[in-house]
């Protein structure tokens, strides 16, 4: 089962998306703020990472260049952030994919898929 790393500081939306990532059969693993997410991040490495920009603490743009200094791991911004300026920062600062809140869920899922697909497509070294 691919595992999934979900960071927001929102609990509704943590608890109801993890509840149908779940169902959908990904291990889910959440964190509410950027230092709980490095650390269970450093804890077991997910497959995926859906990532919203404005946490506490540590925001996720900052949690985003931390992780990609290390590792290829797929990361899907997840955020209110809906200006182009944002998503354009937000993939150049090494997002894989950008979804805006609301989203409708199929069609996250359907990126999850997406990005899980191209990682697993990728020829060893």
């Amino acid at each position: 089962m691919p595992h999934i790393l979900l960071v927001d500081d929102e609990e509704p939306l943590r608890e109801s998306l993890s509840y149908t990532l779940q169902k959908e059969g990904y291990t889910v693993t959440t964190a509410a703020d950027g230092h709980s997410a490095i650390k269970q991040f450093h804890k077991q490495v997910p497959d995926v990472i859906l990532l919203d920009l404005m946490l506490p603490e540590v925001d996720g743009m900052e949690v985003c260049w931390r992780i990609r200094a290390f590792s290829d791991v797929p990361i899907v911004m997840l955020t209110a952030k809906d200006q182009d300026s944002d998503k354009i920062w937000g993939l150049e600062a090494g997002a894989d994919d950008y979804v805006t809140k609301p989203f409708n869920t199929r069609e996250l899922l359907a990126r999850i898929k997406a990005v899980l697909r191209r990682r697993s497509e990728k020829p060893s070294s």
